[in-house]
């Protein structure tokens, strides 16, 4: 059975037709070149069958198709000749599956095709950023009046709005470690740490790349891209610097943290050895003077006193007393 690629037409009098069969794509992209409307088709990169129509319908060029398919590609915008534009944006979410580190993240590529006149989107796994507007669409069709450039900056704006809600929950995580790091000094927040400035530092990876490409669709000045519509792709520029803002001062804080956390643990160690250095210096006394006499011969002093070994206990508490004054008195204690 051959897969066939989610496809809307909207025809220049307001008429949406939905699921147009692959062989009818050809018919359908000639209409909307010719000016009766415009074309979006959502590709499966993951069915051989629907992405073959990347280069058999659209005629896109194979470095453009070579990137859409490939899982691991950076984010970029590239215009080809004037005829469309090639966007790829990583989007990132939560790993729910991942029990055991709850700031797992999953990523996945939502590559768009914009022409004049067609929207092509290819992602290899389920993308929620084109699955929600497709479902806006189909609660309000008018959406597709606004033309294939509108519906790429929907998509490009739900997938950058995906960075929130993981901001929300390291803001939350971030809140409540002071109270866990100085207040009860939580052992366990160190890996908790880690993790969430692990999570940080992959957060600005997956967005540094898409910060020149939003810079690129809201100055550079493109055909298909008219002024008026530059503005939306600004707007969602300024979340991405948004958002990395709030990663920087994240990194910052949680380093911060960190090198307290590292200190207080210097400082608990340091209370651990004084007090290890105070019980050495009331034994020494103890072991020197209990081995002397403790030594095989007749002739030692006290030996025979009636009150001896008292006394040589008070000498003895006296010298390890008399020590850890004079280590105080010299600040080593």
């Amino acid at each position: 059975m051959i897969s066939t690629p989610q496809a809307i037409y909207r025809d220049t009098q307001g008429n949406v037709r939905r699921d147009i069969p692959v062989e009818e794509l050809p018919a359908a992209l000639e209409r909307a070149k010719a000016g009766d409307g415009w074309l979006w088709a959502d590709v499966d990169g993951k069915s051989e069958s629907q992405c073959s129509i990347l280069s058999s319908v659209f005629q896109f060029h194979p470095l453009a198709i070579e990137d859409a398919l490939h899982a691991n590609s950076r984010g970029k915008v590239e215009d080809y000749d004037g005829q469309y534009l090639l966007i790829i944006l990583r989007g990132v979410r939560l790993c729910a599956e991942t029990e055991d580190d709850p700031y797992d993240t999953e990523t996945i590529n939502v590559t768009l095709f914009v022409g004049r006149q067609f929207l092509v989107t290819v992602h290899d796994e389920r993308a929620l950023s084109v699955e929600e507007v497709a479902e806006l669409v189909r609660k309000n069709p008018e959406l597709l009046a606004r033309g294939p450039a509108r519906i790429a900056h929907m998509i490009a704006d739900h997938t950058i709005d995906a960075f929130f809600p993981i901001l929300d929950s390291v803001d939350e995580f971030v809140d409540g470690l002071e109270e866990r790091v100085f207040a009860k000094f939580d052992h366990s927040s160190l890996q908790e740490i880690f993790r969430v400035k692990r999570l940080v530092l992959s957060l600005r990876r997956f967005l540094a790349p898409q910060r020149d490409v939003f810079n690129t669709l809201s100055n550079r000045p493109t055909p298909l891209l008219p002024p008026e519509l530059q503005i939306y792709f600004r707007d969602v520029y300024d979340h991405v610097l948004r958002i990395n803002d709030s990663l920087e001062t994240y990194r910052d804080l949680l380093s911060g943290t960190l090198d307290a956390y590292l200190s207080q643990v210097s400082n608990q160690l340091g209370q651990v050895t004084k007090g290890l250095s105070v019980v050495a210096t009331l034994s020494l006394p103890f072991v020197v003077i209990s081995g002397m006499w403790g030594m095989n011969f007749e002739a030692i002093p006290l030996s025979h006193h009636a009150n001896g070994f008292w006394l040589m206990v008070a000498v003895q508490l006296g010298i390890g007393l008399a020590l850890v004054a004079i280590l105080r008195w010299k600040k080593l204690l």
